[in-house]
């Protein structure tokens, strides 16, 4: 069971330089994000809750590993959290570099502060959302595996917009028989609507989750 807090927003701010750690801690604060410092990269990364919901603020330089080797093991081990890299020697090349391993954002030191609060709840915004249509994705398979194989079928006309008699027709059913199908498809899927259950379907194939 998680408490409030661990579900609330977390920015983890990794930089080598003390002043900087305080201080974006301090102006991340203002806007009410819960914010976790690092000093060293490898802390980070032995730490780092990959489950937790927010972003991480990445500074490129600091001794041992750098913020680009951090932010290619975060994507290789499959994290999902908005990283915004920091830079006092941005280069087009480094810029060029941090997008393709997969950062959200690359800003130049000394950062301006309205401007990394902008990126950050936007990055977490997003970060949000994304995380809870997984959520949605992942209700809607376990719904999707209690269907019956003939349910399923049912399923797959009513999606191409086919009516019970039509349905009825294609399957070798009665209209009865479909409109209980039809009905304990609503029940299973916790549907409320025609359009919610095409959308959550519509999921579901893009996934390869259900033909």
């Amino acid at each position: 069971m998680h408490d409030a807090s661990s579900l609330s927003p977390l920015i983890h701010v990794v930089d080598d330089d003390e002043a900087v750690r305080s201080s974006l801690a301090l102006l991340i604060g203002t806007v009410g994000l819960r914010v976790q410092t690092w000093p060293a990269p490898e802390d980070f990364l032995a730490g780092f809750d990959p489950d937790s919901v927010g972003a991480v603020v990445l500074d490129v330089r600091m001794p041992g590993t750098s913020g680009l080797t951090v932010l290619e093991t975060l994507v290789a081990r499959g994290v999902d959290q908005p990283v915004i890299m920091l830079t006092g020697h941005g280069t087009v090349d480094l810029c060029r570099r941090a997008f393709k391993a997969g950062a959200a954002e690359f800003l130049e030191k000394p950062v301006d502060d309205e401007l990394l609060l902008e990126v950050l709840q936007k990055a977490v915004r997003r970060h949000v959302g994304t995380r809870a249509r997984h959520v949605a994705d992942r209700t809607a398979r376990q719904r999707y595996g209690q269907l019956s194989e003939r349910e399923r079928e049912v399923l797959g006309l009513i999606v191409e917009g086919l009516t019970n008699k039509e349905i009825a027709r294609a399957l070798g059913l009665s209209p009865r028989t479909v409109e209980t199908h039809r009905a304990n498809l609503f029940a299973k899927l916790e549907t409320g609507s025609l359009a919610q259950l095409i959308r959550h379907y519509a999921r579901l194939v893009e996934e390869g989750e259900a033909p």
